[in-house]
């Protein structure tokens, strides 16, 4: 009898469409991955769909990275999904935010393939 694999479930939150495809071709092989292009959507996502791991930009336009990670991890229905922040600045401020705001990792742009997959794995590792 054959086994049936679920994969795990990742958000991809970029206003870049050119991020998200990228993402999307780095990680689709391994995870199931949707997306959504701006911080309201993210929390939307978040809550209807359950993913195991949100990759949140940090700059976007209508609600930033910073402010839906706070909603996300805030509401108890989403607050167990692990919020990787991805941004192009990688200031120690920016670090310091984002786990006051409930991240739980941080990947900087541009990032390999490999960047990516091993923070998603590492986060997922973790209980």
């Amino acid at each position: 009898m054959e086994q049936i694999v679920t994969k795990k479930k990742v958000l991809i939150v970029d206003d870049e469409p050119n991020v998200r495809r990228l993402s999307r071709t780095i990680l689709s092989k391994n995870f199931d991955v949707v997306e959504a292009e701006d911080g309201k959507q993210a929390i939307e996502i978040a809550n209807t769909q359950q993913p195991d791991v949100i990759l949140m930009d940090m700059m976007m336009p209508k609600m930033d990275g910073l402010t839906a990670c706070h909603a996300i991890k805030k509401d108890p229905a989403t607050k167990s999904i692990p919020v990787i922040m991805v941004t192009a600045i990688g200031f120690e401020l920016n670090i310091k935010l984002s786990q006051q705001m409930g991240a739980t990792g941080y990947v900087t742009k541009p990032f390999t393939p490999n960047d990516l997959l091993d923070k998603i794995e590492q986060v997922l590792a973790t209980p």
